[in-house]
């Protein structure tokens, strides 16, 4: 993943460290929390933490440079999680702050094949699923099959069956499920890590991924969730699966319309649906409708031109670093190797609470 983190638009301010010294930081309206690491299942007690303090540190992962974010201007967090459990006892504190929300929520079923050793019973992160759904409402929740993976002990059928699974128990607690093909040959260090633990996966050819998106596409049938993919070139829109914007301005308007500030940033006019004695005025193809009585238009292009080619996210401030995150997943992007991952989150554990996730 790349992020962007020279953003223009971002404000600057002041903030007062730890330490009593002075420092400029970044203000972003957006947080990304985040796609470089697990903040909610490790570090949700730091970052919740560092939210009241006003700001954190970020170390650049390309020039290893550390600079700071104020959290002032902060009006909306996406959550990225493969087990957001311990969100559920810090969501009212947003709510306090008047700070929006949602989570991209990966759940897979890989455990059995060894694939996510770390991550808990599947049983239970369905269960904290529907507890989230519960707390922060209908579409705030959104469910990730994220990477398809295929190896000798997986294949498509296999798959299929365990999205079917997962499918049918989450039924009226999402609205979408994300997903994306893992494309090891791109990422150098996936790559190596799987031949290190002797996983023989196997690359997607096209005809497969047209396969498996109409078959899915017929599972779907039942389900009639929003299907889309992740950072996807492949256009498999015949089946009804559309490009994912996972940093997504569409349900930032949708959830926080009321909130002018972040409206403002999004360049959203909010317009009321006018009748006459002609009949109602036509309304533009591309308005986002709030109510019977509102739509929402888009002033501006909100997309992050610093993400990869196919990515549709929005403009955002990631928090998170890279070889911090303990899952320990086999296909692992965000980890050169497990043991600095490991190393980190231990460094973590000796300062909580410090400015940046490795204390």
């Amino acid at each position: 993943m790349i992020d962007n983190n020279s953003m223009a638009q971002w404000q600057k301010t002041q903030i007062q460290r730890d330490n009593r010294m002075m420092a400029e930081a970044q203000a972003p309206v957006i947080i990304s929390a985040s796609r470089s690491t697990d903040i909610p299942a490790f570090y949700a007690d730091w970052f919740f933490h560092r939210l009241k303090v006003g700001y954190s540190a970020w170390t650049n992962p390309f020039n290893g440079m550390k600079s700071f974010v104020s959290y002032d201007k902060c009006r909306f967090i996406v959550f990225w999680s493969k087990y957001p459990k311990p969100l559920l006892g810090h969501l009212d504190e947003l709510k306090e702050r008047n700070i929006g929300c949602y989570i991209q929520y990966t759940l897979n079923d890989y455990k059995k094949e060894g694939l996510e050793k770390g991550v808990p019973p599947l049983e239970e992160r369905i269960d904290t699923f529907k507890r989230l759904v519960d707390q922060l409402g209908q579409g705030r929740v959104i469910w990730r099959f994220d990477p398809l993976i295929l190896t000798d002990q997986i294949g498509m059928d296999d798959l299929l069956r365990k999205v079917e699974n997962i499918g049918d128990q989450l039924k009226g607690y999402t609205e979408k499920l994300v997903f994306s093909y893992a494309d090891i040959a791109l990422y150098k260090k996936v790559k190596a890590n799987l031949e290190k633990s002797h996983v023989n996966y196997t690359e997607w050819t096209t005809a497969q991924m047209e396969e498996f998106a109409q078959r899915l596409s017929e599972l779907n049938q039942k389900w009639h969730y929003q299907l889309a993919t992740c950072g996807e070139k492949i256009d498999i829109a015949q089946y009804g699966i559309q490009h994912n914007r996972c940093v997504d301005d569409d349900l930032m308007i949708r959830f926080a319309q009321h909130d002018k500030a972040l409206m403002d940033f999004l360049g959203v006019e909010i317009k009321a649906i006018e009748n006459s004695l002609f009949g109602t005025e036509p309304i533009p193809t591309n308005a986002i409708m709030l109510c019977e009585t509102q739509y929402a238009i888009k002033k501006k292009d909100n997309r992050d031109k610093g993400q990869r080619l196919f990515c549709g996210c929005m403009v955002s401030k990631d928090i998170g670093e890279y070889n911090t995150c303990p899952h320990l997943c086999e296909y692992c992007y965000a980890n050169a190797s497990k043991e600095k991952a490991q190393e980190n989150y231990n460094k973590h554990k000796m300062n909580p609470l410090g400015e940046t996730i490795t204390g």
